[in-house]
């Protein structure tokens, strides 16, 4: 477990006092409406204690990779509490805003990626950011690990504090990393050499670590088994400590692309040159539910399928059965999310990170830029 952050709790008369407060309202939108709400209900907290304290609440995030509006998020926002909204970041209507702030009120001010200056960390920009308050709260796990002006900037600049979700979420995976037994790590998705490190380390606290998605596809390759056509890293990783592991499982039926377009399921080792991976099978889902009956503990970052080319089926058919198992459990990743989210079973695990990236580099680090900021101003 980490040293203790530093509890917004803990600070002393917020009445009237304008704090920063750096979310993550990052959620998918289309045709300007907000898609799904799970990271604005899991930032509701840290708000909702601000607003009881008396603080005056400026409200930053960023939305997507450019510069799309928060309009659509105050809107949606507004369903939970009451807040206002401007187009604006530190121009004249931001500071006209934040001037007429009260006690309790909430103001939330336009994507910071909007200015192209918070993902290059410039020091001018945090330092105009933190001219906006008194102190500063990060309650955005989801992103700190990043080493933008709002995540690493502010916090050298003004009093800082971790938020209420931030706090939960370390909490949570500092716990995952040292897992009551038995217990089972799924690690699902592609990018083999960002979630192959990770790998190699729960093998050693994990009693079974399985592996799918595109992700078992270079496992398959190492071992000499046939994958077709199936996607695979482009580069060369050293497969021998995880192939040695006895606790490595790995998919034992698959659904395929066949190369006239039919969709086919087929055991692991019947799989054709021609043939592109897209799914785990219904075997190996049944294999896993069976184990997951046996488990204390399980941790899960991934799809098992192509998720994006809609290859869902037993992504949330892991889902339903985790739900079902009643074992404690960790998820995180956004297409893990929106297969729970989609299904409508949020409240059936224990623990739903709001991070993809940021859980997976927690998990392997034990630490994010985002949290030493906070360590090393306090």
């Amino acid at each position: 477990m980490p040293k203790a952050l530093p509890d917004i709790r803990a600070a002393e008369n917020l009445q009237g006092k304008r704090v920063l407060l750096r979310a993550d309202l990052n959620v998918p939108v289309e045709g300007g409406r907000v898609l799904d709400i799970f990271r604005l209900r899991q930032s509701l907290e840290t708000i909702e204690f601000l607003r009881r304290a008396g603080a005056r609440i400026i409200l930053v995030s960023h939305l997507g990779r450019s510069g799309a509006t928060l309009l659509p998020v105050a809107e949606a926002l507004s369903q939970f509490l009451p807040i206002s909204f401007v187009p604006d970041i530190l121009g004249a209507r931001a500071k006209v805003a934040r001037a007429a702030l009260k006690n309790g009120e909430v103001l939330l001010l336009e994507n910071l990626r909007s200015d192209p200056r918070e993902e290059k960390n410039d020091p001018q920009f945090a330092k105009e950011l933190a001219s906006l308050a008194e102190c500063f709260v990060n309650d955005a796990f989801g992103v700190s690990h990043r080493n933008h002006a709002s995540i690493t900037g502010v916090p050298t600049l003004l009093q800082s504090y971790a938020g209420l979700e931030l706090q939960k979420e370390i909490a949570e995976l500092s716990n995952a990393l040292h897992p009551p037994s038995p217990s089972l790590c799924i690690i699902g998705g592609a990018k083999f050499e960002t979630k192959g490190p990770l790998i190699e380390k729960f093998l050693k606290s994990y009693d079974y670590v399985f592996v799918g998605g595109a992700i078992a596809n270079d496992v398959f390759k190492a071992q000499g088994k046939e994958v077709g056509m199936s996607r695979v890293s482009p580069e060369r990783h050293d497969f021998l400590k995880i192939l040695r592991n006895k606790k490595l499982l790995l998919p034992s039926d698959v659904v395929v692309v066949e190369v006239n377009g039919k969709n086919t399921l087929k055991n692991i080792s019947d799989v054709m040159p021609s043939d592109t991976i897209m799914d785990v099978g219904p075997q190996t889902i049944s294999t896993v539910s069976e184990l997951l009956s046996k488990m204390k503990f399980v941790l899960w970052n991934g799809p098992l399928g192509n998720y994006e080319h809609g290859f869902v089926n037993q992504t949330e058919a892991l889902a339903e059965a985790i739900a079902a198992s009643g074992v404690y459990s960790v998820v995180g990743g956004g297409d893990t999310i929106a297969a729970i989210g989609k299904l409508g079973l949020e409240s059936r695990f224990s623990f739903v990170s709001t991070g993809g990236g940021a859980m997976l580099e927690f998990l392997y680090k034990g630490t994010l830029p985002g949290l030493q900021a906070l360590y090393e101003k306090n």
